[in-house]
């Protein structure tokens, strides 16, 4: 029987999550104010357990303050303030934020402030001398150090979480990067990696086949690295392959091999109710809530341990209601 794990729904203790600290209200932008944001402080939070900071106010930048822009090179640029481009102030800046970055191994996701030079994932705009932006935006700098610092670390921007596939496909990594972390731990061996593998087959098939075949070989016991370097390989394919929200048809393939399980076990008729659900949600008529509920009613039944222990059925907590959106 394959190692049992909790599911998200199962969970006793919040995940760890960094977050820009006027997102949860704190009184910390350039105006004295926050932007506050009721999903992250009042939906989330009873899932996440925040770390929460700003880079602007640890650098002593101080509030209210002059707000600050990128300028120079897109792919270098530094920070200055607005009223004074004369005064760089990335070396502060990036010293507090440096600091900072040094112990965030602990976290399984991030959540940051848009439009921000400090903290906006993307098109942050980067002015010239002149005045007038480039064509090519950014990254805020405390962003890029932190991507490039964790570059497996799901990381997303509160305005982005407005989209549905978007919401999902962050919550999605942030529990499989929590989940692979605790399933691994220090003295992680082969067994555990086969067995977090087991659980996760689906939810990678539903993102791409040829990496579902390709993590296949990695753990037939073919690859002569050892574990620690097989860890390391495996989850960073993981976790890239996740990094993209799943495509409706290969949720479609995945449902239908799922459907596959109950094939010894349930009437015909039954089997050909389910695919014409599913061929529903292959059209856009219903959510991937509607087929992945009515499947799984009928594999907790009928199907196997190894098949009801699959995360594809609730990668995240059921009450947040995720798939009825996607």
């Amino acid at each position: 029987m394959p190692h049992s794990q909790p599911s998200p729904d199962q969970l006793t203790h919040k995940i760890p999550v960094g977050i820009s600290a006027c997102l949860l209200g704190e009184n910390v932008r350039y105006n004295g104010g926050h932007s506050h944001s009721d999903y992250c402080d009042k939906v989330l939070s009873h899932y996440f357990d925040y770390q929460k900071f700003c880079p602007e106010v640890a650098a002593g930048f101080g509030t209210p303050r002059p707000t600050l822009r990128l300028e120079g090179d897109p792919d270098s640029p530094r920070m200055v303030f607005s009223k004074n481009s004369e005064e760089d102030v990335s070396n502060e800046f990036m010293a507090a934020s440096n600091k900072y970055l040094e112990n965030l191994s602990h976290l399984d996701g991030y959540i940051l402030m848009k439009k921000s030079p400090s903290c906006g994932m993307e098109r942050i705009k980067v002015y010239q001398e002149n005045g007038h932006p480039h064509m090519q935006r950014s990254a805020g700098l405390f962003t890029k150090a932190l991507q490039q610092r964790y570059p497996l670390l799901p990381v997303e921007e509160d305005g982005r979480l407005n989209d549905p596939a978007l919401r999902e496909n962050f919550l999605l990594r942030v529990f499989t990067h929590h989940d692979f972390r605790h399933s691994m731990g220090e003295q992680a061996k082969m067994k555990d990696l086969i067995a977090f593998h087991s659980r996760y087959k689906y939810m990678v098939m539903a993102h791409s086949q040829p990496i579902y075949r390709k993590l296949g070989r990695m753990l037939s016991g073919n690859d002569p690295r050892p574990i620690e370097q097989l860890k390391t390989a495996y989850f960073e394919i993981l976790m890239t392959t996740l990094s993209k929200p799943a495509a409706r048809k290969n949720h479609c393939n995945v449902l239908m091999h799922l459907v596959g399980y109950l094939k010894h076990a349930v009437d015909v008729s039954v089997r050909k109710d389910i695919l014409d659900v599913v061929e529903q949600y292959r059209r856009g008529e219903v959510n991937l809530a509607t087929p992945v509920t009515l499947l799984h009613h009928y594999l907790k039944h009928y199907g196997s341990d190894y098949i009801n222990q699959q995360s594809y059925f609730i990668p995240y907590p059921s009450p947040l209601g995720i798939r009825n959106t996607v």
